[in-house]
């Protein structure tokens, strides 16, 4: 029984205790105080949910589209390097005007084919001296090229990167990635230490100042490099934008928010080709996604776009948290988004999130799970070179140019789709463990039936190979930011990020051999395919939870039991895995 004088009962949630019942007696009592009165109730820290819930549905859905657009020409500086490295079929300049086909036998060499079958062609690098067929060379003169795809002028054409130049090629595709890779570590790291914000804003500057560059570079050397710190810095931008965006979301909007985001970047992709075929000039392509670029740059005037209301949960901002706690007691009338401008906008004594790494190297939860989506993350990029290049390294009959990045970029809307009308239905784990072995199969039966296996039959597989691996590699990347506490949020998504790149390194570098050992580099990626079907069993699920925003709520993502059924109501504020 509560005495009428005893204070009310304070409820463990956020939200306003209900009025106590008072206790029915025929004994009189004093009178109830009045509500000016009794004291205000102690006010709890907001959780992640509530930061969020604050910005109201408007701002909330304004924020989350002004991080989907960016995507659009994210894709034109991330997307564009099978354009400007596409080599055209070439032969050696020969003085005059278009010579015959007589001229041509008569000063270029026949070379035979490298595969069985191919029965050859003039030679590509070497001409006849003087016509006379008594000694062959290097070509003299340069190069003519017979460009029928992609751009009429790119690094290939304009520095004759072909030949005994042609490995610069490779380099720079290996350079990129590094590049990516780089990015993903380096301002992954940034975003968890520095802000969100703060480093979004300056992946953004960064990107505009390289894009510059490498448009205007004079020589392959200067490219190279530029192009390199232009991946590190635009794979910032992507990177932060995608972790800023979930973390802007309640449970029910995070697939959805993901999924627009990755149709912006499949819909900037087309877009790209769709400019290339305009323009026809490497440097007007990456121009025109660099450009774009510098208006969002005002996204650093303040109030345009927020810090994360989760990493600032966690930046121990006690002025803020007591701001944003008054201002919700003070006023029930007003707008929550108006206090989170504020939480936003006034200084902090401390900006950055407290990280305990000897906590960290102890979280073996934590480490598993990034371990196990880093090495799904790593197949699934390595093995979708594998179905796009599949006809030409296996039958020598490799399809056009075009049709290989259709069929690329469909795909990837297509597994989007998939994922956003299975995923919150099935579970995380259980359709990146279908994807996963979707991949898989489609792999053995290439691979062990591909002489008996018709064109057609080899071009359904190879979809559905490069279907199901674009489809486990979106999904691995969101389930990893799921599952990662806000602490270390930006840290594990770009390591899985950069575990993908390590996958994606093996298609240049089969470049610069030529492709040889292609059977034996499909065979691996293909049994350690079957190796993290086992692991994905390990996953927790992740369906509808709250996001983790330390690593003691980290450690709480753990793998269902196998032989007990959980139910999936799980409350809006309750623990990330709570025990049902």
């Amino acid at each position: 029984m509560t005495s009428p004088d005893s204070p009310p009962l304070v409820s463990p949630s956020p939200c306003p205790a209900p009025p106590p019942s008072l206790p029915s007696s025929s004994v009189p009592s004093s009178p109830a105080p009045s509500s000016s009165s009794l004291p205000a109730p102690p006010s709890l820290p907001p959780t992640g949910e509530v930061m969020v819930l604050a910005l109201g549905r408007k701002k909330q859905r304004v924020l989350i589209a002004l991080s989907i657009l960016p995507n659009l020409f994210l894709a034109f500086l991330l997307s564009s390097d099978p354009l400007i490295t596409l080599s055209p079929p070439h032969r050696c300049h020969l003085p005059g005007p278009l010579p015959s086909p007589e001229v041509l036998n008569a000063s270029l060499p026949w070379e035979k084919g490298k595969r069985p079958g191919d029965s050859g062609g003039l030679s590509q690098c070497k001409q006849y001296v003087n016509i006379s067929q008594s000694a062959v060379v290097d070509c003299e003169d340069g190069w003519d090229y017979n460009v029928t795809e992609g751009l009429r002028n790119n690094i290939v054409t304009e520095w004759d990167l072909v030949c005994g130049q042609y490995w610069l090629v490779p380099v720079e595709e290996v350079c990129f990635i590094l590049g990516i890779l780089t990015g993903c570590l380096g301002l992954g790291y940034a975003a968890d230490r520095l802000g969100r914000s703060k480093t979004l804003l300056t992946s953004l500057t960064l990107s505009v100042v390289f894009g510059v560059l490498v448009c205007v570079s004079p020589y392959p050397s200067i490219f190279i490099v530029m192009r390199f710190c232009l991946a590190a810095a635009s794979t910032g931008v992507y990177l932060t934008l995608y972790i800023t965006r979930l973390e802007l979301c309640e449970p029910s909007l995070r697939l959805v928010a993901t999924m627009l985001s990755g149709l912006m970047t499949v819909a900037g992709e087309l877009v790209l080709l769709a400019v290339a075929l305009g323009c026809q000039s490497w440097r007007g392509l990456l121009g025109a996604g660099a450009a774009p670029l510098t208006l969002f740059l005002s996204y650093g005037i303040p109030g345009v776009f927020p810090e994360s209301p989760r990493w600032l949960l966690l930046s121990e901002r006690s002025a803020d948290m007591n701001s944003f706690s008054e201002r919700r007691n003070s006023s029930r009338d007003v707008r929550d988004d108006e206090s989170f401008t504020e939480l936003d906008s006034e200084p902090a004594p401390s900006s950055r999130p407290r990280l305990s790494f000897p906590e960290l190297f102890h979280s073996r939860n934590i480490w598993k799970n990034m371990c196990v989506l880093g090495f799904t993350s790593f197949i699934s990029h390595g093995i979708s070179h594998c179905y796009s290049s599949f006809r030409g390294d296996v039958r020598g009959t490799a399809p056009s140019f075009y049709w290989t990045y259709l069929l690329s970029v469909c795909a990837g809307g297509g597994a989007w789709l998939l994922l956003w009308a299975t995923v919150d239905r099935c579970g995380r784990r259980g359709i990146l463990l279908l994807s996963m072995t979707m991949t898989g199969l489609a792999s053995l039966i290439l691979l062990g039936l591909m002489e008996y296996l018709s064109e057609t039959a080899i071009t359904v597989f190879s979809v559905l190979g490069l279907f199901s691996s674009q489809a486990t590699a979106s999904l691995c990347i969101l389930f990893t930011a799921e599952i990662m506490p806000t602490i270390i949020r930006g840290t594990g998504v770009g390591a899985v990020l950069a575990l993908g790149c390590v996958g994606r390194l093996s298609s240049p570098l089969m470049d610069l051999r030529n492709h040889y050992g292609y059977f034996l580099h499909h065979v691996v990626y293909s049994s350690l395919a079957l190796l993290a079907v086992l692991s994905i069993l390990l996953l927790p699920e992740s369906k509808r939870k709250p996001l983790p925003q330390t690593l003691a709520d980290g450690e709480q993502y753990r793998r269902p039991p196998l032989g007990r059924r959980r139910r999936d109501n799980v409350p809006l504020l309750a623990t990330p895995n709570p025990e049902t």
